[in-house]
């Protein structure tokens, strides 16, 4: 698959893998039970990854029904199930460095990994929560890597309130935590700016979807 991508300028040492986390994560509590942690550029070689991944995961296109009628999703989807091998070892690097963090507090390893390719400024998700299986009524985690050019992600309250935006892109992680699936929503809408390619992943525990 051919894009046109404009890597970071600071993203030239040639390592790919994670950087470290304790003591670098930063966390915002939401409320309501729910917090997410923020790190820009925790993914080194982030652009390099990027470009290898676009070329050998098997995205595929989807049409789901809404609304009454079938319409195309607009992002590119590939899903890495429980156990599956990663396409790549530094998303191998990614995951042992999220459990090994993470592990601790969400009782659990990551088990799964989604990914999404926003094409351009008219791919987009809309507003929802990975409400699917445990995380309707239990606290969880979803990580979600962002490689590629950077992305508004936005959250808001289900209650009402303000709209939280995290602008993410070449190797930033934020991990959505607590009660953050059922008491907030997150999206990434369409823009009318020239933006790049990025790609999101997502690792999510075991019966979260």
């Amino acid at each position: 698959m051919s894009m046109t991508f404009q890597g970071s300028l600071l993203d030239v040492d040639g390592a790919v893998g994670p950087g470290p986390l304790r003591g670098h994560v930063r966390r915002t509590v939401l409320g309501d039970g729910a917090w997410v942690d923020v790190l820009q550029g925790w993914v080194r070689g982030a652009d390099a990854l990027f470009e290898r991944l676009v070329g050998v995961v098997p995205w595929r296109a989807e049409r789901r029904t809404m609304y009454d009628r079938v319409v195309d999703v607009p992002r590119l989807l590939c899903m890495y199930g429980e156990g599956a091998a990663l396409p790549d070892p530094a998303l191998v690097e990614v995951k042992a460095a999220l459990d090994a963090h993470y592990g601790p507090e969400l009782g659990e390893p990551f088990a799964s990994a989604g990914m999404c390719l926003y094409r351009d400024g008219r791919d987009s998700v809309a507003w929802h929560g990975d409400r699917i299986g445990r995380s309707a009524v239990e606290d969880t985690m979803v990580a979600i890597v962002s490689l590629g050019a950077p992305r508004s992600l936005l959250l808001r309250p289900r209650s009402g309130g303000p709209t939280h935006r995290h602008d993410l892109g070449h190797g930033d992680l934020i991990v959505m935590g607590g009660s953050c699936q059922r008491t907030w929503e997150h999206a990434v809408p369409k823009t009318a700016r020239p933006v790049g390619p990025r790609l999101s992943i997502q690792f999510r525990p075991h019966g979260v979807f």
